[in-house]
């Protein structure tokens, strides 16, 4: 099955071959100047009809016309012409009138099957008749192996004589590929017969085999140089094929690699002679395809080892060079050189990856290094074998220490040794200084994935592994530093970035798990130096990656995680002196980087992690009950000494320490914020609720006014913007640690203290906020921008009235004490205070109260409206005004403050000219009218009734004389108020 697969798939070889030939053959005919047919055309039509038949306004048949347009003598062909003409040879044809099917490429189906392919064919099948012959005899037992063998001989004797008697008689024969298909397959059929003898019946030994097949070999490499390429193909195709075709179970593997190093050897050097690369890509390939099946053949003894890695070795290395010149083998050869190294590294690891396995391989390593040497464009061959080299050395299962050390030293010497001498030299690049970077860190890694220990009985043999391996880069580095074209390309960066890497690793090994993270970053810090001083930008960037995984390893560190506890505030026990080993050792390390680095982006980052490690290294010794106002302290320690500095200097370190104390005021402010936001559906904020006094002193005041210090102290260094918004937070701050403070004056801790003090500490919390206003309006001569927090306080104020006292907790329908005694009691403060801000608002702010003006005057009429309606309820029904009913007596009352606050209203609009007041004036007189009327009329007898109509009466006379001798004299009506 195997036999009959190999020749279907040479059969679809064979015609894909031949019809490229074709190509080839046509086109080297144009170039020429051959004819492409073997005959003249048939020319079935007449001259003269043909001359009818030209495209254009004239011929036989058409009518002249009076005046017929001038007509080329070229085109007019007269009745005589056919005789006068003289016939066109053959050879003067124009190609415009050759045959469609000798002009094209494209063969029909009864062309191609039917009279191309056959030929070959037959070709074919000759030399399989030939094998089969000599099976069937061996099947039937006829002849003696001796007797079987020659005539196999015998009968390729005998095609390659019929292929030349055909050469001979040409003249009868008419086709060349006749005379080619037999030569083939006499080279087949002489390959099988001397296989056969080998292998079958052992009639010769190696040598008589070895002198066989080269003379086999000659006589093949002759008939193609004498019948032509077909030639060579059928025996590309029989000499590789004979192996499968006729080899026993067991096969002789040094004989037969040696067989096919013959066969694919001559096939390339009759490449090269005959400039046939289709037949050396061929050859290689099927010598590849016959090493794979060799290499899969299972165990294999020394000897058949190195034959096959000689055999590889001859493939990928002298092969592709025998049969390949010119630009396009370059290619060819660098991947005949991949395909051999990867197949040495197959044989590595099928053979158990024995020391000849690896000597094989260490052979085509240096065979592959000097091709690299010896032609530019296989320099990056070096970096495809070791990177074959190191995954064979990953994979290699359970080796010996001496022997993994005796290989991986070997693979270094090869590749390495090459590599560090050309890296600076014409030629050298990025590649060599990756090839010596890969053999260090490889050297490393490999070592660990085979012996490490994870009891920690190796960390200083591999630590002194470590440093020894570092060395290597760091001399490839060092032997460029003086060279003109160091920063020209990443091979300083890489080669020093690899140094320091294994480094790091010296370092985890041989030192103890906590001082690791400090000591990458202080190897950050050289690379940093090294960036500076090299004048070399990519190394910096190896350099922040160092800290960045320094600073990683440090989160990873127990010790560390107990130093982050505090941090957040836990009373964590640490070890002092280690806590401000890692974190002040790394809060200098980004020092350093926001000082040095190049990296605008990066100075910032790296001046925030500095102030935040500081902080963290801080933390390790100050008790964590003042641990808060570390932060703030440190942000007055900042902003002084940006005053020595550019502006906006050390702004990123003050962000972050602000950043900080944001942290800190996170909780309680978060709490004080739940309380707040329930207050605004009514619940009472009772002070068990909000953060504890020293949470508000150390997280919230005395913060917030070392923010306020800092940002005095860096009024002139720090930019407007990021000045206001800084101020904002300090301020935030300050507004809720004040309001905490304020809650513990009172203390409300439950509902009954709400009733009882909830209405007074409402009102002294409304009165502070005025008094903040009238404080900043009286200041704000000097300090202009004062005005906004004046307005600020105020309406803060104001905000609190209408939502907390007017309408959530109003004493008219809500349990709230507002004092025993008439008048001066909580209500006078409680209205009568905004009223008085109200009145300074228009004298401070004349503008912003003109523009507001409908708004502020409702706000007094409502203010003014509520403070009687209470005052009275507080008069007939003490503290609290909810209690009771309304009596007859309070229902007159009301009615009658509603008819003098109508009044009152009335005189003020007329007074200030102001249509809004007069407006209320008449509906509170409406309003009263119509209670008087509507129900309590209803209700009175006697005199009581008469008096109220009377009073009533009289008050409807006095607005009507007020209107009727005021309004016609008012100027024109404005709405002051």
């Amino acid at each position: 099955m195997f036999g009959a697969l190999v020749m279907i798939v040479m059969t679809v070889v064979i015609a894909e071959m031949w019809r490229r030939l074709n190509v080839v053959q046509f086109r080297l005919d144009q170039l020429e100047g051959r004819s492409l047919i073997d005959s003249p055309p048939v020319v079935d039509m007449p001259l003269q009809a043909q001359a009818d038949a030209r495209p254009g306004p004239w011929n036989a048949g058409s009518t002249v016309q009076a005046e017929p347009a001038p007509v080329s003598e070229a085109l007019f062909v007269p009745e005589s012409a056919p005789e006068a003409e003289p016939q066109l040879e053959p050879e003067t044809v124009p190609s415009s009138q050759i045959a469609p099917a000798s002009k094209g490429l494209s063969f029909s189906f009864e062309d191609l099957f039917g009279r191309r392919l056959p030929i070959w064919a037959g070709g074919i099948t000759l030399a399989i008749a030939g094998v089969l012959i000599v099976k069937y005899s061996i099947d039937a037992g006829l002849l003696s192996p001796l007797v079987r063998v020659v005539f196999g001989l015998l009968f390729g004797a005998g095609l390659i004589g019929g292929a030349e008697f055909a050469r001979i008689r040409q003249d009868r024969v008419r086709d060349p590929r006749v005379q080619q298909a037999l030569a083939g397959a006499g080279i087949a059929t002489l390959y099988s017969s001397i296989l056969i003898a080998t292998n079958v019946y052992a009639l010769v030994g190696p040598v008589t085999a070895f002198a066989a097949m080269v003379a086999v070999t000659a006589i093949a490499m002759g008939l193609s140089l004498r019948f032509g390429a077909p030639s060579a193909l059928l025996g590309l195709v029989g000499g590789l094929a004979a192996p499968a075709l006729v080899g026993s179970g067991e096969p002789d593997i040094p004989l037969l690699s040696t067989y096919l190093a013959l066969a694919v050897g001559g096939l390339c050097a009759l490449s090269r002679t005959q400039r046939w690369m289709w037949l050396g890509v061929s050859a290689l390939i099927g010598g590849f395809g016959w090493g794979a099946i060799l290499l899969l053949t299972g165990a294999l003894d020394a000897v058949s080892s190195l034959s096959i890695g000689l055999y590889v070795l001859l493939l990928g290395i002298a092969f592709p060079m025998l049969a390949f010149a010119g630009k396009a083998s370059a290619i060819l050869r660098v991947v005949g050189s991949v395909a051999a190294a990867a197949q040495m590294a197959v044989l590595v690891a099928t053979g158990g990856f024995a020391m000849l396995h690896w000597g094989l391989f260490a052979l085509i390593s240096i065979a592959i290094i000097w091709l690299s040497w010896r032609e530019e464009a296989f320099a990056r061959l070096p970096a495809i074998g070791l990177g074959i080299a190191l995954l064979l050395l990953g994979g290699w299962p359970s080796p010996a220490l001496s022997h993994f050390v005796i290989v991986m030293g070997a693979m270094g010497l090869i590749y390495g040794a090459p590599a560090l001498w050309r890296l600076w030299r014409a030629g050298g690049g990025l590649i060599e200084a990756g090839q010596i970077t890969a053999i260090a860190l490889a050297g490393l890694i490999l070592s660990m994935v085979h012996f490490y220990r994870g009891d920690g009985t190796a960390d200083v043999a591999f630590g002194g592994l470590s440093f020894a391996l570092a060395l290597l880069p760091a001399v490839g580095a060092m032997l460029g530093w003086n060279h003109i074209a160091r920063s020209a390309d990443a091979r300083f960066a890489m080669l020093a970035t690899a140094s320091a890497l294994l480094l790091a690793c010296a370092a985890a090994f041989l030192l103890p798990g906590w001082i690791v993270p400090p000591t990458i970053g202080v190897i950050g810090v050289a690379l940093l130096h090294l960036s500076r001083v090299g004048g070399d930008r990519r190394i910096e960037w190896s350099a922040w990656a160092f800290v960045a995984g320094g600073l990683f390893l440090l989160s990873m560190d127990h010790h560390a995680a107990d130093g982050m506890s505090r941090l957040l505030g836990e009373d964590q026990r640490v070890n002092i002196a280690i806590g401000l080993v890692q974190w002040a050792g790394f809060a200098l390390t980004f020092a350093l980087f926001a000082w040095r680095a190049c990296f605008a982006e990066g100075r910032t980052i790296a001046q925030a992690a500095s102030a935040l490690l500081a902080y963290g290294a801080l933390a390790q010794v100050v008790p964590v009950s003042v641990l808060p106002l570390v932060p703030a302290i440190g942000l007055i320690g900042l902003a002084q000494w940006s005053r020595r500095l550019a502006p906006d200097r050390l702004l990123p370190g003050m962000g972050a320490l602000l950043g900080l104390s944001l942290a800190w005021a996170a909780v309680p402010v978060l709490q004080w914020f739940e309380q707040g936001s329930l207050s605004l559906i009514g619940d009472p904020v009772l002070v068990t609720n909000l953060p504890v006094v020293r949470d508000m002193l150390m997280r919230l005041l005395l913060p917030s006014l070392a923010m306020g210090v800092a940002i005095w102290l860096g009024r002139e260094h720090v930019r407007a913007g990021a000045r206001r918004f800084a101020t904002i937070v300090p301020v935030a701050l300050g507004g809720v640690a004040l309001h905490i403070a304020f809650k513990q004056l009172f203390a409300l801790s439950s509902y009954p203290d709400f009733i009882r003090l909830g209405f007074a500490e409402r009102t002294v919390w409304e009165a502070l906020l005025l008094a903040g206003s009238a404080a900043a309006w009286h200041f704000a001569s000097r300090l202009p921008s004062l005005h906004i927090a004046a307005l600020g306080f105020g309406g803060a104020a104001l905000a609190h009235l209408g939502w907390y006292t007017v309408l959530l907790h109003n004493p008219l329908f809500v349990e709230q004490a507002v004092g025993s005694a008439p008048v001066f009691n909580l209500l006078l403060p409680a209205y009568g205070l905004p009223l008085l801000w109200l009145w300074l608002a228009r004298r401070h702010a004349p503008v912003l109260s003109q523009r507001h003006d409908h708004m502020r005057s409702v706000v007094q009429m409502v203010l003014i409206t509520l403070f009687c309606l209470s005052a009275l309820r507080q008069g007939l029904h003490g503290s609290i005004l909810t209690t009771g009913g309304v009596s007859d007596a309070e229902d007159i009352f009301r009615s009658i403050i509603a008819i003098l606050l109508a009044i009152g209203f009335l005189l003020w609009g007329i007074a200030r000219s102001s249509r809004d007041w007069r407006i209320a004036s008449l509906v509170l007189m409406i309003g009263a009218v119509g209670k008087v009327f509507l129900f309590d009329a209803s209700g009175l007898d006697g005199l009581l009734r008469i008096g109220s109509f009377v009073a009533l009466g009289f008050s409807l006379i006095g607005i009507g004389w007020l209107y009727s001798r005021h309004l016609q004299q008012d100027k024109p009506l404005t709405s002051a108020g």
